[in-house]
């Protein structure tokens, strides 16, 4: 991708126009907006100025060369500068084109996320509640908040579906990989033999934006009430209040357990408009990249995207063909920032390619 420099003298007018605008700005709402707007274009801005500067000096050391008597010692000083400039400005362009790659709008959104057992009865219900775990572990290392809005339990323990709600910094743009076929392969705690089992759960995860204007008609939204199940005790609520939203149209279903019928309606319909978000911005990306299913953060839950292999303690991702032997600090979710780390590099990379194509 090559760097074009009105784009670059773009970025800067409007660098400069923001912090102009913030300066003599009284409006509440449009400080924010344009606060926001900043935080996203200042790296750029520092990474633009930073390559103007090298590149500047560059031609000033390769004026100094000329203009100096060969085998002057400054002229040797300044060739071996302009010998290192040269060197660091392709690293300096390469960084300023990944930070001028369009930016997926909902990155910094909040995230629902949602484990479900799959295949494999009550090993992938017990799956199901490692992987939870597992992020609300990694979640907890990066200062994230993470609030159970649905739980239904596996009769051995784990989740058949658990549903929670991720806020904090940047938390889809790391998460969003994680949608998929999670497959584990292990022995059961109930296997005598001790023969090796494979099951799975599903793992969506989807932005969770303020901001975006999701229009739902009443006349497509039935509602049911009912009485929530639960670990038994005193936790079993005796009231009808939890809450089903079925969306006519669509046929998506969303239901939320917490104890006040008011707060699951208000919960169920962010998760309903949440989805329905998704299901447009993934129709938008599918018509926009024809083999989308394949590529790294597709989003497609039926697509098997990892494996957890307990007997050889790794975990593979296949989409990025990546190994890593570290299962225990992978499921305390410690191990998971590196992986992570790896999709993002990869879904960088690739985004690179299609704009130098």
């Amino acid at each position: 991708m090559r760097l074009s420099q009105d784009r670059l003298l773009r970025v800067l007018d409007r660098f400069d126009e923001i912090d102009a605008r913030l300066s003599v700005s009284s409006d509440g709402t449009e400080i924010i907006k344009l606060s926001k707007e900043r935080a996203h274009l200042a790296p750029v801005a520092d990474a633009i100025r930073e390559l103007e500067r090298a590149r500047n000096e560059t031609a000033e050391l390769e004026q100094m060369i000329l203009d100096l008597p060969a085998g002057d010692e400054m002229a040797q000083m300044a060739a071996s500068e302009l010998e290192s400039l040269r060197e660091t400005i392709p690293a300096m362009e390469q960084a300023l084109q990944i930070l001028l790659l369009p930016r997926d709008v909902d990155d910094e959104a909040d995230v629902i996320l949602e484990v479900r057992a799959g295949t494999g009865g009550d090993e992938a219900a017990l799956f199901a509640g490692d992987l939870f775990r597992m992020y609300q572990r990694y979640a907890a290392g990066i200062g994230w908040k993470v609030d159970v809005e649905s739980v239904s339990e596996g009769e051995m323990g784990g989740y058949k579906e658990i549903i929670a709600s991720i806020s904090g910094e940047g938390a889809f743009g790391r998460l969003k990989f994680e949608s998929g076929v999670h497959r584990v392969q292990r022995v059961p705690t109930t296997e005598a033999s001790g023969r090796i089992h494979t099951s799975a759960a599903t793992v969506a995860v989807l932005p969770a934006r303020e901001d975006v204007e999701i229009e739902i008609h009443d006349k497509d939204i039935r509602i049911d009430t009912y009485r929530s199940s639960g670990a038994g005790g005193q936790h079993v609520n005796k009231t009808d209040s939890a809450v089903r939203l079925t969306h006519i149209p669509s046929g998506i279903v969303v239901t939320s357990s917490e104890k006040s019928q008011h707060q699951n309606r208000a919960i169920a319909m962010r998760t309903l408009k949440a989805r329905l978000y998704e299901q447009e911005r993934l129709a938008l990306a599918a018509e926009r990249s024809a083999n989308r299913q394949s590529q790294v953060g597709s989003g497609d839950r039926s697509e098997r995207i990892r494996t957890y292999n307990f007997p050889q303690g790794r975990v593979t991702d296949h989409r990025i063909n990546l190994t890593l032997y570290k299962l225990d600090a992978f499921l305390e979710g410690g191990g998971l920032d590196e992986m992570v780390e790896a999709l993002i590099a990869d879904d960088t990379a690739r985004r690179l390619a299609e704009a130098e194509n």
